[in-house]
């Protein structure tokens, strides 16, 4: 909660017990006098007491629920024995209150108990809302595990009959590039398996280029890749999920330059500006072939990886695709700091 929250519930509070315990006010300065004392009580019972919660707080995540509990309740009944001392021998010096060991040791007890039911009401709340909260979280976790899954088992479908006939043909001819062609087989489907839903720019744009080298052995000449990006040192603070720029090329691969028979230009340019990464894939479309636009929308679907983008860096990351008919333009944006400020 907020600090104004704390700060109207301890006022309400404080009010509620003070009419509660109004048997022995008998003017109104008295009832004032009492209102005052138990605001300034459970500030001092409260405040030191989140502190020190705060403080523990590493120590908290990791142990039992019921433990930690205990230890929150132990910890505000401390604090509160402390503070209602604290405030009653303050008022007792001002003269606002005559001292009585029996009446000392009551009032002691009696705002002790309270604190205590205050507390654990408020514990029974965040208990239900931590479960909320875990079950939840496992929730999402198991959406990612099931669409990282998705995309993995497409990859490898996809490339694998295709790989392994370009292999046999390059063993038998070629084994020298047969060699080069398993290494980035190996490099491909290394970072596609590591579980890693994060990596670094420069991982995928290498995860990216084994997967065109694999393809440039079966398309030839079909196939141009420009790339556009930025200087090295700021490619080391940039990171993107796994497999995003990836798929999208795979994509336009697999419903554009394979569909033809020109050669397929296509454009990659990577910018970082005012904590914005825009990725801008532009393909353009083969003059001489008919290709059906409405076809390579249907196709064309990158829900899923955008999906997964918006997880990991806000409701504002986004990939969106647009068409004509000279070509395919696709942008990936999403925020990303500068981890250099």
């Amino acid at each position: 909660m907020r600090p104004w929250q704390w700060l109207l519930y301890i006022f309400f509070w404080s009010l509620f017990i003070t009419i509660i315990d109004r048997h022995d006010l008998d003017t109104w300065s008295e009832f004032l006098v009492k209102f005052i004392s138990r605001i300034f009580q459970y500030l001092a019972t409260v405040i030191p007491a989140l502190y020190i919660i705060d403080y523990l707080r590493p120590t908290f995540k990791y142990a039992n629920p019921i433990k930690v509990s205990a230890r929150i309740v132990t910890l505000f009944a401390t604090s509160s024995v402390v503070s209602v001392t604290l405030i009653m021998l303050v008022m007792i010096n001002a003269g606002w209150l005559e001292y009585d060991r029996q009446s000392f040791l009551l009032n002691i007890l009696f705002n002790v108990m309270i604190t205590i039911g205050f507390i654990f009401v408020f514990l029974l709340y965040f208990l239900r809302r931590h479960r909320e909260l875990i079950s939840l979280k496992q929730s999402f976790e198991d959406k990612l595990t099931a669409q990282d899954d998705i995309l993995k088992s497409r990859i490898s479908p996809h490339f694998f009959f295709n790989t392994i006939n370009s292999l046999v043909s390059l063993t038998e001819t070629n084994s020298p590039q047969a060699a080069d062609l398993l290494q980035h087989i190996s490099a491909l489907f290394r970072a596609s398996f590591n579980g890693a839903f994060e990596i670094s720019f420069e991982e995928e744009v290498a995860l990216c280029e084994h997967y065109l080298a694999i393809e440039s052995y079966r398309l030839a000449d079909k196939l141009e890749v420009r790339w556009q990006l930025p200087e090295e040192d700021m490619m080391y603070d940039m990171v993107i999920t796994a497999l995003t720029l990836q798929i999208v090329l795979e994509k336009m691969l697999l419903n554009v330059v394979e569909m033809t028979t020109e050669t397929i230009v296509m454009d990659i340019i990577v910018m970082w500006e005012q904590h914005h990464v825009t990725i801008n894939v532009t393909v353009q479309l083969p003059s001489k072939t008919f290709m059906v636009t409405h076809e390579l929308r249907q196709q064309i679907d990158f829900s899923i990886q955008a999906e997964r983008l918006r997880a990991h860096f806000g409701q504002s990351a986004d990939i969106q695709s647009t068409f004509d008919s000279k070509q395919i333009v696709t942008i990936i944006n999403y925020p990303l700091q500068d981890v250099s400020f």
